[in-house]
């Protein structure tokens, strides 16, 4: 079985530092980290983009983004802007999706990742053919499932 290839846009990258009071951000942080120790463990391959890259220099905390930004290193491959990747966006822009966010979904269907993981609920209810879009705590029961059929193989 192929390791998933996994883009997670800003928003999952920033959910640990979120206010944790609510049980959903919670859970969503706690798997968020989950997938993290994945990428560490080489058991999915993390997709980096210049998007990552552009909306993490946005914050205004450099320790955090300094953390975020090491993830870059463990990423199986780091996507630049291009004509391609241009031409996806627009389309998808066309169903209501914002421009920053269309640019994340048009580098993870560019590098042909299987699941694009977001905490964004707008993000969620948009739908792709070429990639699954998730929350990290559904791609964790995804995963499992992946990974208990592959056992039992």
């Amino acid at each position: 079985m192929a390791k998933a290839r996994i883009y997670l846009d800003m928003c999952c990258f920033n959910r640990p530092y979120d206010d944790q009071s609510q049980l959903k951000i919670e859970l969503e942080t706690k798997a968020k980290l989950f997938i993290q120790q994945l990428v560490l463990e080489n058991s999915v391959s993390l997709v980096w983009s210049y998007m990552l890259d552009y909306e993490n220099s946005l914050s205004d905390f450099m320790q955090k983004q300094s953390t975020i930004q090491k993830w870059q290193e463990y990423a199986v491959k780091d996507i630049d802007e291009s004509t391609k990747i241009l031409q996806i966006s627009n389309k998808i822009q066309k169903t209501g999706i914002k421009n920053a966010d269309s640019l994340h979904i048009a580098c993870a269907i560019s590098a042909d990742c299987d699941y694009f993981i977001s905490v964004d609920k707008r993000l969620l209810n948009y739908q792709d053919k070429r990639i699954i879009i998730c929350d990290p705590i559904e791609f964790l029961r995804i995963w499992e499932g992946l990974a208990e059929s592959y056992d039992e193989q």
